[in-house]
């Protein structure tokens, strides 16, 4: 029996991350709620957003963690299974993983102990700018590591030198083509992820008639957010795929499994792609939609899989539907959002029941929307590991063999089926305990007063 390791690596590779960034998703999220729970809790005083605080942070603590460990992997499989791709990019990426670990790391660590064991001990002040730079923290995270993947995309300020990649002009490795958008597109997705998480928990305590004051704050703040969030974040990814019909045509084609570069092209609402002839079957199309939304005009050309050689196209059936179901998952939840504002209109976002039934379902979108869009990208820009420059096949670790990857596959597969339930066992163990579970805080006038006495698993 032949094993391929590529193909072992990807399959690895992928499980790996896939898992990975729904930790990511919530808690940078998550972060930056925390802070702005503590803002409102250090301006006005009302300890009802503290234990609100108190309660995501105890959370948040349990993804963190969870993500940690997750995420170690990742650049520990860049050299078992990567070799090559490392030692080829070395030069570029290992310096802008190092600032990762530097500046945001370094932050989310040292004052995600301030968050969790300084609320008996530290001023409000202290305590809200801990929230701030955690917060902080984690857009740095997020910047450097799209920094990264947005080079590998659309590449530039590097000379290629024997195979060896080496940096030309940093401004424009930093701040590639690509970058701006994914980042606020990646950050607005994660954002919107988490709200639907909190509205979720939210109406969960709401039906048990648990914690019910502070989950309609919950509620009632996440909810004007996500009105902003929401039709922001599908702004954003319009922008983006403009962006990609520029830089990565390839990848826009393969994402609409279009064929034949035209104007005034269709849009393929649901069809079966058909990589080796080359065509679309059973194709449901709208005429003229696919250049007005691709290019915003209706004149505008849409390229097409056949101006590429065979080799150098994406598995177009990857991307096609999981770009249908990110952007099918997001107009969900922009449906949610604007029910949820006309209930808050007609006073009754509180009481009905079928909608917080709806909300608990609605909580896993943001993942679902996610792990889609991650597809369409990574998917997208194959067969190359650096678009254009260096491909896929030729990034793996020459040595390994198929059954190297296939047992270290079986070891995560098995490991992540341990620690994701146990960590999904412990957040629903700290949701179903509601916010009274957690302690009031002690703190008066910005210090501490009596001690309190921790309740069991209580991160105070």
């Amino acid at each position: 029996m032949t094993l391929d390791p590529l193909i072992l690596s990807r399959l690895q590779f992928a499980w790996v991350i896939a898992w990975h960034i729904l930790l990511p998703a919530l808690t940078i999220g998550l972060a930056s709620y925390i802070a702005l729970l503590e803002g409102i809790w250090f301006v006005t005083g009302k300890e009802i957003y503290f234990r609100i605080s108190g309660f995501w942070t105890r959370i948040f603590a349990v993804a963190f963690g969870m993500g940690v460990v997750s995420g170690v992997v990742m650049p520990f499989q860049l050299g078992t299974n990567w070799s090559r791709f490392s030692d080829a990019t070395a030069n570029i990426i290992s310096p802008m993983l190092a600032y990762e670990g530097l500046t945001a790391f370094t932050l989310e660590a040292g004052f995600l102990g301030v968050l969790l064991f300084g609320r008996n001990l530290v001023p409000r002040w202290a305590h809200f700018a801990a929230a701030v730079l955690v917060a902080v923290g984690t857009l740095f995270s997020t910047f450097w590591i799209l920094v990264t993947n947005s080079w590998m995309q659309t590449p530039g300020g590097y000379k290629l030198v024997d195979g060896i990649f080496y940096p030309t002009d940093w401004m424009a490795i930093i701040f590639s083509a690509s970058f701006p958008y994914r980042f606020m597109h990646t950050v607005a997705a994660f954002y919107v992820t988490t709200g639907f998480v909190v509205i979720g928990v939210a109406a969960y305590l709401l039906r048990r008639n648990k914690s019910a004051a502070e989950a309609r704050i919950m509620l009632s703040v996440t909810l004007w957010l996500l009105t902003l969030m929401v039709p922001l974040q599908i702004f954003l990814g319009d922008l983006q795929g403009l962006n990609t019909l520029h830089h990565q045509p390839a990848k826009l084609a393969a994402i609409e499994a279009h064929w034949t570069r035209e104007a005034r092209a269709p849009l393929a609402l649901f069809a079966i792609p058909d990589q080796k002839g080359e065509k679309n079957d059973y194709e449901i199309e709208v005429p003229l939609l696919g250049s007005l939304i691709l290019t915003h005009d209706i004149n505008g050309v849409v390229p097409g899989l056949k101006d590429y050689p065979r080799e150098d196209r994406a598995p177009v059936i990857i991307p096609f539907f999981a770009f249908r179901i990110m952007v099918g998952v997001g107009f969900l939840m922009l449906g949610v959002v604007l029910l949820g504002l006309w209930l808050r209109i007609r006073k009754r976002l509180y009481d009905s029941g079928w909608f917080l039934r709806a909300l608990m379902f609605a909580a896993p979108l943001g993942f679902i929307a996610v792990v889609a869009g991650w597809t369409t990208t990574e998917v997208g820009r194959q067969p190359w590991t650096v678009y254009g420059v260096m491909r896929t096949a030729h990034s793996v670790t020459p040595s390994l063999t198929g059954w190297d990857v296939l047992v270290s596959l079986a070891g995560y597969i098995a490991v992540y089926a341990i620690m994701f339930p146990a960590g999904a066992w412990m957040v629903a163990r700290i949701v179903r305990g509601g916010v009274s579970g957690q302690v009031d805080s002690p703190i008066e006038g910005g210090r501490p007063s009596a001690p309190v006495k921790p309740v069991p698993g209580d991160a105070s």
